[in-house]
C-alpha cells in the first residue's frame, strides 16, 4: 500500500502543513472559547496540564489513531491522549493486547507505556466544554491534523473514533464528508492509497450503553493494524 500524499484542503488548495507544525503549542490562542476554559481550569486546578495536548506514539507509526479532543479529567490533565479517563483503559489495553504497546498502562504520562507502530492523535487538540468543539474550533485545529499525517513518513492506515474525527480526516485529504458516511467498521480509501477505518468512540457512554464492546473495538482495531501493516 502506498505512502498518503500530503493533505490538501477541502477546498482543494495545497494544505499549509508547513504552516503548521504537527503539534500545536500547548499554550495555542487560535479558539478563544478553548482557550477561555483552559484558563478557567488552570485557575481550578494549577497542577494540570491544561494545554494543547500532544500526539503520543512511535514517531514511525503505521497505524495513526484519531480521537475527538482531550477531555477534562483525561488528556487536559495528564498531558497524553487518553490518559486519566475510561476511555484510555479499553484504548490502551486493545493496543496492548493486539502488540501495538509495551508495559503497563496506569493512566499515567510517567507510566513508561509506549506504543509500537502507532500513534495516537486528536482532530482537536484542546479540551472544550462538554466535550464538544463547534465545527469552527474543528475546523480551525484541522491543519495541525494534516501535518500530524503528512509528517508521519509509514503511516498507511488511520482509525477514527467517532464521526468527529471520521470528517476530520476526510477533510484533511481533501475529501468531502459526504465521500464517505461515518459508521463502525466502515473502510474508506484515501488519497494516495492509504485506508481510513471508523469506529464508534471508546467512551463511557458507548462501552456502558453496548453500542461498542469490548469486542467490537477489538476487531475493529485488528482490521486497522492489517491495513496498517499489509
Amino acid at each position: 500500500m502506498t505512502r498518503l500524499r500530503t493533505p490538501i484542503h477541502p477546498e482543494g488548495k495545497r494544505s499549509t502543513v508547513n504552516a503548521h507544525p504537527p503539534e500545536a503549542p500547548a499554550d495555542c490562542q487560535l479558539c478563544p472559547r478553548l482557550v477561555a476554559y483552559r484558563e478557567a481550569n488552570r485557575r481550578a486546578e494549577p497542577s494540570w496540564f491544561n494545554g494543547a495536548a500532544p500526539s503520543f506514539g512511535d514517531p514511525n507509526a503505521r497505524l495513526l489513531i484519531v480521537g475527538l479532543a482531550p477531555g477534562r479529567m483525561g488528556a487536559n490533565r495528564t498531558g497524553r491522549p487518553f490518559t486519566g479517563d475510561y476511555a484510555g483503559d479499553l484504548l490502551y489495553g486493545t493496543l496492548k493486547k493486539l502488540g501495538l504497546a509495551e508495559g503497563e498502562y496506569r493512566a499515567d504520562p510517567k507510566d513508561g507505556f509506549t506504543l509500537k507502530g502507532a500513534m495516537i492523535t486528536n482532530a482537536v487538540r484542546c479540551a472544550p466544554p462538554e466535550n464538544k468543539p463547534t465545527p469552527e474550533e474543528i475546523a480551525t485545529c484541522r491543519p495541525f491534523l494534516a501535518a500530524r499525517i503528512a509528517a508521519l513518513p509509514q503511516v498507511r492506515a488511520l482509525l477514527a473514533l467517532g464521526s468527529i474525527a471520521h470528517e476530520s480526516v476526510l477533510r484533511a485529504h481533501g475529501m468531502k464528508p459526504g465521500a464517505s458516511k461515518f459508521g463502525h467498521g466502515v473502510e474508506t480509501t484515501l488519497p494516495g492509497g492509504g485506508v481510513l477505518v471508523s469506529s464508534y468512540h471508546c467512551s463511557r457512554y458507548n462501552t456502558q450503553t453496548r453500542r461498542l464492546t469490548a469486542e467490537m473495538f477489538e476487531a475493529v482495531m485488528a482490521r486497522a493494524k492489517a491495513l496498517a501493516f499489509a
